[in-house]
């Protein structure tokens, strides 16, 4: 293995040399589908959203707003960014607009810890609390850490916000006693749940609709593995030994609770699968959103290997019409979400799908669907409908985007998937997973290559710099 990569990264310089060399036209990438099909994409667009939606502010952070929404989610902006981390290795001028996000984020977190989403002025966009929202924020700065090795992201105002994290996590562990949380005059007082599973009350989904159950299950997944890494960060950035013995413990807390109250037995299918919500009084939501994390993508936050036995059987009901969410139409078939209108598929979900698939004929199926489905430009929708895809809800969604291009990363150029948890999967004795290729070993170091090459491109168009808006 080591004799291979070695000369992987051999015959990508080899390559990189004569592409830099050229003066080609702009690069393209040419895409295999299904059917013995083949789509030729400019290389470009696959950088679109760290282009566009990337943006300097006068504070010297990186504002990154959603695509066409004038706002920063704490999620998406660090699920924006996390794909384009590994390119810092070629150009280590991206690393200032990667620091640039995760101390935007730690600022956002000290603004108010509740808020999914702000404004670049630090004004509250939307105050939903989502336990996953600070998870993301810790996973960014994370997957940038163990990249990069660049100490310089490890600021006073991450630091506040990590503790803040915990603080926050442990209080609204204990909702009922501790939490003041109120969203449109709305106090959740009388909710009937469980107080004492140890996992952490949410009120909003991922997709920014109310959950049913105050348990969501990939949130508190995610939680989990956010506080893991924050362990990491504590020690190894600030020498904070307290604040990393609080995080570890409260992971401990809530990933028990996962395990005891978040898996539910189904006598139709005779196995053990994650439920999407709990009260943790024997009440379940069964069901998948397309939003992430949700539970067809638990491999890929390291929750667990995607050969799990229990994600598995999750997996088959999430991705089955035994799933209210779960669409198809003659265009499409994949997940939805209660937040857009029903029987639209999400671009995200069948993203989300093929990240975590085992089969390159399902990885294959998905980008397919893709390219048959977003708009002309390449730019991926938010929602459509899979029996008329030009009915569709948002233009261009930079998560989706962002995403999209990871997929095409892995499969075509044969990245290693990115480790979100410290230390690997969160379930114990279990293996990282991978996205299948669809190119042999030749091509995928030619298309590494010509990444490489468009992205140097693009920084040399703009000189290395971010706009302002």
């Amino acid at each position: 293995m080591r004799f291979a990569r070695s000369a992987a990264s051999l015959a990508l310089a080899t390559i990189l040399a004569f592409r830099c060399g050229a003066t080609a036209a702009a690069e393209t990438l040419v895409v295999p589908l299904t059917g013995e099909r083949v789509r030729n994409i400019q290389t470009a667009a696959l950088f679109h959203t760290l282009f566009h939606d990337f943006f300097l502010e006068d504070d010297a952070t990186t504002y990154v707003q959603t695509g066409d929404i004038p706002a920063m989610w704490l999620r998406d902006s660090s699920a924006q960014t996390i794909p384009y981390i590994r390119y810092q290795v070629f150009y280590p001028v991206l690393r200032a607009r990667f620091v640039g996000v995760i101390e935007r984020n730690a600022r956002n977190v000290l603004t108010d810890p509740y808020a999914n989403a702000l404004q670049s002025d630090y004004h509250v966009w939307e105050r939903k609390w989502e336990v996953d929202s600070l998870a993301w924020t810790v996973i960014l700065a994370s997957v940038y850490w163990r990249s990069t090795h660049d100490a310089t992201f490890f600021s006073p105002d991450l630091h506040k916000a990590l503790g803040t994290i915990v603080a926050t996590y442990a209080c609204e562990q204990r909702h009922r006693s501790c939490s003041r949380y109120g969203y449109a005059y709305r106090t959740f007082t009388r909710d009937e749940y469980n107080p004492s599973t140890g996992m952490i009350w949410g009120a909003f989904r991922p997709s920014d609709d109310a959950v049913k159950y105050r348990f969501n299950i990939p949130q508190n997944a995610a939680a989990v593995v956010a506080l893991r890494d924050i362990v990491e960060l504590a020690i190894d950035g600030y020498g904070d030994d307290a604040l990393a013995d609080r995080a570890q413990r409260l992971g401990a807390q809530v990933q028990e609770g996962v395990e005891t109250y978040g898996r539910y037995y189904d006598p139709d299918r005779r196995a053990w699968m994650y439920a999407y919500e709990t009260d943790g009084l024997g009440h379940y939501n069964l069901m998948d959103d397309a939003n992430i994390p949700n539970l067809t993508t638990l491999p890929y936050i390291d929750w667990c290997s995607a050969y799990d036995a229990i994600y598995l059987a999750t997996r088959k009901f999430a991705l089955s019409m035994d799933d209210p969410y779960y669409f198809a139409g003659r265009y499409a078939q994949g997940l939805g979400s209660p937040h857009t209108p029903h029987g639209f598929v999400w671009p995200l979900g069948i993203i989300g799908r093929a990240l975590t698939a085992t089969s390159s004929i399902e990885v294959a199926t998905a980008i397919t669907t893709l390219a048959e489905t977003d708009d002309e430009s390449g730019l991926i929708h938010e929602s459509f409908y899979p029996d008329g895809y030009w009915r569709f809800t948002r233009q261009e969604f930079g998560w989706a985007n962002a995403l999209g291009a990871e997929l095409l990363f892995r499969s075509l150029a044969g990245e290693p998937a990115t480790q979100f948890a410290w230390r690997g999967p969160i379930q114990p004795f279990e293996r990282r997973s991978a996205t299948p290729t669809l190119v042999p070993l030749f091509t995928q170091i030619e298309n590494a290559a010509d990444l490489v090459v468009a992205l140097g491109r693009l920084l040399h168009t703009t000189g290395g710099a971010l706009p302002r808006r």
